[in-house]
């Protein structure tokens, strides 16, 4: 095989499309900038892109016990889930609504942010969106169960936050994160870390 031969492995693309994908990449580095609410554990806030970055490592790192499961289309959910977010930004769990049409302005907000990919790519980047967001397949019920695990151990990495904060880490995605016994397992361990640390606020205020 010549590096002229067009069945190479990563061959010449056609200009216009390659454009579409680097101005879609520029574009998404918007979620470098959007902010959560969590930090990190020097108490700088961290952005959505270093949580869909971890929650992707996450997923990598329990390759070999997710036997069945199709780990490149789970890493591209994790990928995906937030993109919207670059958008609108991120709107922290407390304060999230079933009314709020979020979903709703979400899905409409990647689909801005796709506005520049060739058609066959943004149609299969929304196949995803959708697929996490209705959380029907298996890899999409996978993904929330580590969003919500990833979010929560990032709480534990934070400086000290009010006996509240933690309080509702005990509550938070438990009915994706109970749905399989592994995420069940690194749940038990997640809520056993929080409930330490709550012991200790509440001897600090004694």
């Amino acid at each position: 095989m010549s590096l002229s031969d067009p069945e190479m492995p990563a061959a010449a693309m056609q200009p216009q499309r390659l454009t579409g994908l680097l101005t879609f990449l520029q574009e998404a580095e918007r979620l470098k900038d959007t902010l959560r609410s969590g930090s990190t554990r020097q108490g700088r806030p961290e952005s959505t892109a270093e949580h869909s970055w971890r929650l992707a490592l996450m997923v990598l790192l329990f390759e070999r016990e997710l036997a069945g499961v199709d780990l490149s289309r789970l890493m591209k959910l994790c990928l995906i889930h937030d993109l919207g977010e670059a958008i609108s930004g991120d709107v922290p769990a407390p304060l999230q609504r079933d009314d709020d049409d979020r979903e709703k302005r979400e899905r409409a907000d990647f689909q801005t942010l796709c506005a520049s990919l060739p058609a066959d790519v943004s149609r299969d980047f929304l196949v995803l969106w959708d697929e996490y967001a209705q959380a029907e397949t298996l890899e999409a019920r996978l993904a929330k169960a580590f969003d919500k695990l990833e979010t929560i151990k990032q709480h534990h990495l934070m400086p000290p936050q009010s006996v509240e904060f933690h309080e509702f880490n005990l509550t938070y995605g438990r009915e994706r994160t109970d749905v399989f016994p592994l995420t069940r397992q690194i749940r038990d361990i997640v809520d056993e870390n929080t409930l330490q640390i709550l012991s200790e606020l509440r001897k600090s205020a004694d």
